[in-house]
This record gives C-alpha cells, sequence and structure tokens, in this order.
C-alpha cells in the first residue's frame, strides 16, 4: 500500500463520502482511532455502511435505518470482515467520524486523526484479515504522515461510545505492527 499525493492509498477501492471538510490550517493526522460498525447491527456484509457513508441508507430497508438516516458521517477507512479495504475520504481532509471527543487534552479529535472503521461489533471478535489489513494500513499511512498514537473510539469519547469493544485484541494489533 503506498499514499498517493491526493491523499488517497493505492491499491484500494474509493468510494467518495461527502461527509468530510478540510482540516485547520496546519493541522496534521498524529491520531488513528479505531472503530467498529455492523448494519444493521450485528449484521455483515452488504452495502448499508457503504450507504451510510455516502447518504444512501434506505429507511425502508431496516427498522433500525429509520433512527440513523439523518447522520451525515464518515471515515478514512473501512474494513471488511474479509480484510477488504475502502477508502471513504482522503487522509489530508477531516472525515466525520468521532463526533465529541477528546484525546490527551485535546478537544475535536476529527480534527487530528484518521478514522478506521472494522466491519464488527463491541462483543465479538475481530478476524485476522482485519489485523493484518490493518497493520498494513497503520504502516502505509505512518511512513508520509506524522501519526504517533492510536486509539478506540471508546478511549476519545469514554461513556458516549464503547467501540471497538473486548472483543478488538489489542496486543495482537501491536504484535501484527511489530512484525517485519
Amino acid at each position: 500500500m503506498k499514499l498517493a499525493p491526493d491523499g488517497r492509498l493505492a491499491p484500494g477501492r474509493y468510494v467518495a463520502s461527502p461527509n468530510h471538510d478540510e482540516r485547520p490550517a496546519g493541522e496534521a493526522p498524529t491520531l488513528l482511532v479505531v472503530h467498529s460498525i455492523s448494519l444493521p447491527p450485528g449484521e455483515y456484509g452488504g452495502d448499508a455502511i457503504e450507504r451510510l457513508f455516502t447518504n444512501r441508507l434506505d429507511p425502508a430497508a431496516h427498522p433500525y435505518f429509520r433512527e440513523i438516516e439523518a447522520l451525515r458521517v464518515s471515515s478514512h477507512f473501512l474494513i471488511r470482515r474479509d480484510g477488504e479495504l475502502l477508502q471513504f475520504v482522503p487522509v489530508d481532509r477531516r472525515a466525520w467520524h468521532a463526533g465529541e471527543s477528546r484525546w490527551r487534552g485535546r478537544e475535536r479529535c476529527n480534527d487530528f486523526s484518521i478514522g478506521v472503521e472494522l466491519e464488527g461489533t463491541d462483543d465479538a471478535p475481530f478476524d485476522a484479515r482485519q489485523y493484518a489489513t490493518l497493520a498494513s494500513l497503520v504502516a502505509a499511512l505512518r511512513a508520509p504522515l506524522p501519526l504517533r498514537a492510536i486509539a478506540a473510539h471508546s478511549d476519545i469519547a469514554p461513556g458516549r461510545k464503547t467501540d471497538p469493544g473486548p472483543g478488538f485484541d489489542w496486543p495482537r494489533l501491536l504484535a501484527e505492527l511489530a512484525a517485519p
């Protein structure tokens, strides 16, 4: 994987989300935030996550979708259960993934972070292919970006968010990042 000058990762599938804007002047991503998502909740596969991040979610397709249809959110990346990587927002842009958040005394984590969604739930293990893709993604982003930390969504929005939850194996990710 390699980051192109336009903020897109190659190779990879890019699905443009409108849910982003400019980072504040002089702000570069120093934090990577790990999230988890499944739509409908607890179900994997399908295109509902892509539809949510591109404002095309059909509220009639599932009762839960009526509750979230007005959301305007996205992440920079999504890693599917099979390890497939999708990108929604160039890394030089501010994706709307963290919401009200704080990391090490700094508010508004979207300003200085990269958001990565893993297809999954807070209470179930993630797939080995997802860890491998996440480790490769982090390695590809660390070279051109000043990333210094990785945090859970629950770390930056405690009490409001719980993802990626206890099903996420942090020691495994750290081992994969340390592997040559």
